[in-house]
């Protein structure tokens, strides 16, 4: 099964694509602070749509979203989630949540791992240098999803 791996966000939407835990491709959707949000939300989904077109994946996974200190910061990644989820419903994929913790403890074998903990795992469970944190959170959304589920 294709699964779509998504970290939402307004600014930057990292996503990933695996086949069962085959890394096939991962990226980074920017907007400009420039455009006004709808725009931005736009951007989002007709990129992810590309994306939805050239795998055809029958699920989607995004990280269950908690606490935000920042309550604008909140409702941006929340609007963006939404679009996803939206391209989800469209396209009569399921959608699948998990929890930062389930997350972390599944790529690093710790709940409360750090950023670069995880990226360092994801380097040596896949081969893949990713730099960038919305990119690699959406490779290890998807990586934790096929471990958890054995795929």
């Amino acid at each position: 099964m294709i699964i779509l791996s998504i970290d939402s966000g307004i600014e930057r939407t990292g996503y990933a694509v695996f086949d069962g835990k085959n890394y096939l491709e991962s990226a980074l959707i920017k907007t400009s602070k420039e455009l006004p949000t709808e725009k931005r939300l736009e951007k989002i989904y007709f990129s992810l749509k590309k994306i939805v077109e050239k795998y055809n994946p029958g699920l989607v996974v995004m990280e269950q979203l908690f606490f935000f200190r920042n309550q604008k910061t909140a409702v941006m990644v929340s609007q963006a989630q939404g679009v996803a989820l939206l391209l989800a419903a469209q396209n009569q994929m399921k959608t699948k949540f998990l929890t930062p913790l389930q997350i972390k403890q599944t790529i690093t074998g710790y709940g409360q791992a750090d950023k670069k903990a995880v990226q360092k795992m994801i380097k040596i469970e896949t081969g893949l240098d990713i730099k960038q944190d919305d990119e690699a959170d959406a490779v290890a959304c998807g990586l934790a999803y096929s471990i958890i589920n054995k795929l």
